[in-house]
């Protein structure tokens, strides 16, 4: 019954879209097209916030809050050190100087005793301001945000939220991309709120930052597109992707129902014969990824592999251990649990529409 529900709801989305794209195809306005707008308000809705500001990734969505805050040379800005590159990419992006900070092994988050170890230690070596810090939501699941802000607020830091994988997540009825100074979220197709591309957008409370995001944007415009007060980007969502993302928004809480199911599916299955993810209320998660830590994990990955199941490792290697950033490597510290679990975690199977059969094959071959 369940997958038969499932299969009627993702029929129904999918002619939804293909008559939202040809709408979109037909009208001739493919770039802030009113689509643009009327995502955005729900969009901001939805998660509990004044702004929302679309734009053409997650990295750029970033980047353009860094800029909004005013990050730059000089700047000490932290950032887990088990994460996907786009995240310390960007601080290197605005000339200031990613600091790694260790995570924690239960969540794959942010660990907060370590972020404070690492602001002290920038602070006693000089010549870096600690700035701001960006929390990604992995996999998911929010970091802890409660004990991130009382940080933030006694080292005078700015919170960046990255949720490019925890649109959807929630800490109690508090939505992802809400916890931050200004909130970020990818709509890549493998997100939780996914679009037939790229497509990003930024969340805040605050007025002038909304005001100044939706300038960078567009080229740093002023009054019009022709009046440039900075210098922006082009970073614009097209009508195409927004009209995707009105409609997979409303069957969005139907999915995150759905791969919660298959989320305690998993564990139900793997308890006690893996490390499996830990959510503790009131914590909710989208499930991105569903990621196990494994002694075994390459000899697990072959069998799967060879079952036909796919699997993926996210992440092979820490931030601070990606040649790109060792211009930075006499700043850091050890991150001696993400250089830990980079070598153990390894990511099965998660969407919506996975049968219970097939997560019980997945899970017996684990």
């Amino acid at each position: 019954m369940r997958f038969r529900d499932l299969e009627r709801q993702y029929a129904a989305m999918k002619h939804e879209m293909d008559e939202a794209l040809i709408g979109v195809a037909s009208s001739g306005a493919y770039i802030m097209a009113p689509q643009i707008v009327e995502l955005e308000k729900k969009l901001a809705d939805y998660v509990g916030v004044r702004h929302c500001v679309s734009c053409a990734n997650g990295t750029d969505a970033i980047y353009m809050a860094l800029l909004a805050l005013e990050i730059g040379s000089g700047d000490a800005v932290f950032v887990p050190d088990f994460t996907f590159f786009a995240t310390a990419e960007a601080v290197a992006r605005t000339g200031a100087t990613p600091v790694f900070v260790d995570v924690k092994s239960s969540t794959f988050n942010i660990d907060s005793s370590d972020f404070e170890e690492k602001i002290c230690s920038v602070e006693r070596r000089g010549g870096l301001r600690p700035k701001a810090v960006i929390a990604v939501d992995l996999f998911g699941l929010p970091a802890e945000y409660d004990m991130i802000r009382d940080i933030c607020t006694k080292y005078n830091l700015r919170l960046v939220e990255d949720a490019a994988q925890g649109f959807g997540g929630a800490i109690g009825s508090k939505k992802a991309c809400s916890f931050g100074d200004i909130g970020t979220t990818s709509f890549f197709p493998a997100k939780p709120l996914g679009c037939y591309g790229d497509g990003g957008a930024m969340f805040t409370d605050d007025d002038k930052i909304a005001q100044l995001l939706r300038s960078l944007r567009e080229h740093g415009k002023g009054e019009n597109k022709y009046d440039n007060v900075r210098i922006g980007l082009n970073s614009r969502l097209d009508s195409i992707q927004a009209a995707i993302l009105l409609v997979k928004l409303r069957h969005f809480d139907k999915e995150l129902t759905a791969v919660n199911h298959v989320a305690d599916c998993y564990n139900s299955l793997l308890r006690g014969k893996a490390t499996i993810p830990q959510i503790q209320p009131p914590f909710t998660s989208s499930w991105a990824q569903y990621t196990l830590v494994l002694e075994d994990r390459d000899s697990v990955r072959s069998r799967l592999h060879d079952a036909g199941i796919p699997t993926a490792v996210y992440y092979p290697r820490t931030m601070s251990r990606q040649k790109a950033f060792e211009p930075y490597k006499h700043l850091q510290q050890p991150c001696i649990v993400a250089e830990s679990i980079v070598n153990n975690v390894l990511s099965l199977p998660m969407h919506p529409y996975l049968t219970d059969d097939e997560i019980e094959k997945i899970a017996s071959l684990v």
